[in-house]
């Protein structure tokens, strides 16, 4: 007798309620994290982030939650444990300045002058915030991510060369 070739079984339809299905969200850790944050940044956070220079955030509390709502709009699949510790990037108010903050855990933008410390661990960052390649510097508690005007990333982890 003959067996058929392709199995012919009545195809089973599964319909899914959003109501039965439970999502479950899998923290990245290790490599994939760091592929993760090794990822071309979207246009509208590479905006968003380089107008905090000019967008009053130093005064206004509203500009400063419309900056962390970029960065956890950019980053939604990471924990709160993972965000970024802050931004670093260059200063255009002019001397004495050098670069601003935008510090994640005070929720606060912060010029500093040259030499001036920079709070958190982000002293490491200050030197690719000045290079003219990147727009800004994402600083992580283990990594740093110079993020590019076109949202390419450089990564590395402590503080050490950009891959």
């Amino acid at each position: 007798m003959r067996r058929p070739i392709l199995n012919q079984q009545p195809k089973v339809d599964l319909k899914l309620n959003a109501e039965t299905v439970s999502r479950t969200t899998v923290e990245l850790n290790g490599l994939a994290l760091e592929k993760r944050l090794k990822q071309q940044r979207s246009q509208a956070y590479i905006e968003a982030m380089t107008r905090l220079d000019a967008a009053g955030a130093v005064c206004d509390r509203s500009k400063v939650q419309e900056l962390i709502q970029s960065i956890q709009n950019e980053f939604g699949e990471l924990k709160p444990h993972q965000f970024l510790i802050g931004i670093v990037a260059k200063c255009y108010l002019g001397a004495p300045y050098e670069v601003h903050t935008l510090d994640m855990r005070q929720e606060i933008v912060q010029h500093y002058k040259a030499g001036q410390p920079l709070p958190s661990g982000m002293e490491r960052a200050r030197g690719l915030a000045m290079h003219p390649s990147y727009s800004f510097v994402e600083v992580y508690s283990d990594s740093i991510c110079a993020v590019a005007a076109k949202g390419y990333v450089a990564f590395t982890r402590g503080g050490g060369n950009v891959q």
